[in-house]
């Protein structure tokens, strides 16, 4: 396994993840998108580049399971998607879960998650979640790297988990 990031800031605001093995950066055709229309693209507009992207790989696929979160940049409100390894979105309002271990983290967050947490609760919620997460399954790792992402800051932490 490697120990690099997989989370690209686009902007400010739209941030995609991709779990598992992967060779798509998908900051090229954000970069070009500016080019052409002299704007940041929001994060539904970037959903939808790289669902397209897998999509167009679909019979050689990108192994990868993107998240895509971002605030659209005019209205302030937070938009976040998941996608399957052929680029099918999934837009939700609460939250999104990939991975190996997707099983056990969807019981734990629909059990934790509650609407309109700060940013400081809704860490701690998603800390809780992720770790709960990872002791049932002990091939999902040893922790993991939490963002939240508010209007005025990104907040990046790690967590630590069990190793045994």
């Amino acid at each position: 396994m490697h120990n690099t990031t997989a989370l690209f800031a686009h902007t400010v605001r739209p941030y995609s993840r991709l779990s598992r093995l992967t060779f798509f950066r998908p900051t090229r055709r954000h970069n070009l998108y500016k080019l052409r229309e002299g704007r940041n693209m929001k994060p539904e507009t970037f959903a939808h580049v790289v669902s397209n992207v897998l999509y167009e790989k679909r019979f050689g696929p990108y192994y990868a399971e993107p998240v895509v979160a971002g605030l659209d940049p005019v209205t302030g409100e937070p938009f976040i998607t998941g996608m399957d390894l052929i680029g099918a979105m999934a837009p939700t309002t609460n939250f999104v879960v990939c991975g190996n271990n997707e099983e056990s983290l969807f019981g734990v967050c629909e059990s934790m998650y509650k609407e309109n947490l700060e940013p400081e609760e809704l860490f701690e919620v998603i800390a809780q979640c992720l770790l709960a997460g990872v002791n049932r399954d002990c091939l999902s790792g040893w922790g993991g790297v939490v963002h939240v992402i508010s209007k005025d800051k990104l907040i990046t932490r790690t967590l630590k988990g069990r190793m045994d």
